[in-house]
């Protein structure tokens, strides 16, 4: 088995024909649904390296998930490989405070008719390719989304909430690495902060937050403490595929404090 059907297979679709937009939507929810939204590595002391050989081994031959730059920057991989125009962006992430910084979080362009925005490495968003060039509003099973120019950039909307705005030039993976590392080794990084796996499901989500797991479906909340590390090792299997020697632990003190003057909320630019 080659690397693109390994990939494939990873995620459920085992044939591709030409690309289009039915198949990259199908190829889109099929990511969603079995490739988790996780930051286990930055707690359990892995290396977090962006390149396309490592980002395959970790999602396809060790069967984990990532944050953006690692989900986006293989799905991007696969989506060239199967004959897709693919452009990297860059996006800053709305917060409490406004916009994050540049290389926030990285976002897929693919060319086809029309150019569409893919993400599957933003958590609870949008599930389909998005209209890059249409000003108008777009169901989508997460909400209704909004692209709206802002200068040469883009601000996307989901339910009239901005969620990131998009830098429309083209980028290379290893313009993300700084940020990356920051958004990894940072105590001001919410990564740093919090333990979480995430999974679109077919009928709404499941998220597992340190030892706390919580199923969404159809709309309901369902949250549960599980008790033992065998439980959240269990959950892991179950729920996500992945399989674990030792419980993931919230390691603050693997992150050094750094000075006031080098904190988010004092950085300018």
């Amino acid at each position: 088995m080659d690397r693109v059907e390994a990939y494939l297979h990873r995620i459920g679709f085992d044939q591709h024909d030409e690309p289009r937009v039915d198949a990259l939507r199908e190829l889109q929810v099929a990511h969603l649904k079995s490739v988790p939204f996780e930051n286990l590595s930055i707690h359990m002391g892995e290396p977090i390296v962006l390149d396309p050989e490592a980002l395959l081994d970790k999602i396809v031959g060790r069967r984990r998930g990532g944050f953006c730059y690692e989900l986006n920057g293989a799905f991007g991989s696969l989506l060239e490989a199967l004959g897709y125009r693919v452009q990297v962006l860059s996006a800053r992430v709305y917060g409490s405070s406004g916009l994050g910084p540049p290389f926030d979080h990285l976002a897929l362009r693919v060319e086809l008719e029309h150019p569409w925005l893919v993400d599957v490495g933003f958590g609870a968003f949008a599930q389909h390719p998005l209209r890059i060039d249409a000003d108008a509003d777009q169901l989508d099973p997460a909400g209704v989304v909004r692209v709206r120019a802002v200068g040469g950039d883009l601000d996307v909307f989901l339910d009239e909430k901005p969620q990131y705005r998009l830098d429309m030039r083209p980028y290379v993976l290893a313009d993300f690495v700084p940020t990356c590392w920051w958004q990894a080794t940072s105590p001001d990084s919410h990564f740093t902060r919090s333990l979480t796996c995430s999974l679109l499901t077919d009928r709404g989500r499941v998220t597992l937050s340190g030892a706390r797991l919580i199923v969404t479906t159809d709309g309901r909340r369902r949250e549960q403490l599980l008790e033992s590390d065998a439980e959240v090792l269990a959950a892991y299997r179950a729920y996500f595929g992945i399989s674990l020697d030792e419980v993931p632990q919230l390691k603050r003190d693997r992150f050094r404090t750094f000075p006031d003057s080098h904190s988010s909320e004092n950085r300018k630019g």
